[in-house]
């Protein structure tokens, strides 16, 4: 008896096992949901980075990743909750289940990878230096030697000035990109340097007082942050990229939130894809 009671139970797990796999792409503990099928999707944005990711005083999102993040749902089906996702969140909300995406100025690093995937990228910009106006003596990244550069928690792009260009400078370390314009204005520091759209974002909002120095240096590759094993997921983010490349969005979008910046904004053509495996 109490083996066939066991057998009735195990078929009973069996087949409940078996819906599940059906409606969330595993199963037991070790199971994880793909995002195709949701009918909404929660992603994690920017709140502090005018023309990226700003939080409106009504609650809303706003900026180019925003607006990414609802063309990429919407070719995947799915309506759309944002939650912010400040530098030092990105990968805590991925891990921790909170976001099923992350569109949040999130460049592609293979020590990232190790811990999140990604899709894409969706927009290649480079790195670049946000100075005070008048400052005539920083024209490129040699320039930065000796300077006080900030680096916001949870980006390594000051870093890599000193690491990777070899430039000696001093990295100030600082919360918020709001805590590093402060102290560029007021001179405690002399330059920010990070992705070009975060400062070219940060300059037109200031309308006045800085100025970007339009130098290229450092790729950034900004993808689409996933938990890690959904490839079908990803494939479909990745085919909803080179749709809103070759239908125009992407430049369109470009074009809306940083054509005025002083920005230089290349050929808006699809970028090369990491590896969905």
């Amino acid at each position: 008896m109490r083996s066939s009671r066991f057998g009735k139970s195990f078929a009973v797990g069996v087949a409940a096992c078996l819906v599940g796999l059906l409606a969330a792409g595993g199963c037991g503990t070790g199971g994880m949901s793909s995002i195709v099928g949701k009918e909404t999707l929660v992603i994690g944005v920017r709140s502090d980075l005018p023309g990226l990711g700003l939080r409106t005083a009504d609650g809303r999102f706003e900026g180019f990743d925003v607006d990414v993040a609802t063309y990429v749902a919407g070719k995947l089906g799915a309506k759309t909750r944002f939650v912010p996702a400040l530098a030092a969140d990105r990968e805590k909300l991925l891990l921790s289940g909170q976001a099923d995406l992350v569109l949040a100025t999130f460049s592609i690093t293979q020590e990232r990878k190790t811990r999140v995937a990604f899709a894409g990228p969706y927009h290649l910009s480079y790195q670049d230096i946000l100075v005070r106006d008048g400052t005539s003596d920083i024209a490129n990244v040699r320039d930065l030697k000796g300077r006080r550069i900030c680096e916001v928690q949870g980006s390594n792009a000051a870093q890599r000035v000193v690491d990777e260009r070899q430039i000696d400078a001093s990295v100030v370390p600082v919360a918020t990109y709001d805590e590093c314009m402060a102290m560029l204005k007021s001179g405690r520091i002399d330059a920010i340097s990070t992705n070009d759209v975060i400062l070219a974002g940060l300059a037109a909002r200031e309308d006045g007082g800085v100025r970007l120095v339009n130098t290229q240096f450092n790729e950034q590759r900004t993808g689409v942050g996933m938990r890690r094993g959904d490839v079908e997921g990803c494939e479909r983010v990745n085919r909803a990229i080179t749709d809103m490349y070759q239908d125009g969005t992407a430049a369109r979008l470009l074009d809306k939130w940083f054509g005025t910046s002083g920005l230089t904004i290349g050929k808006a053509t699809v970028p090369q894809f990491e590896g969905c495996s």
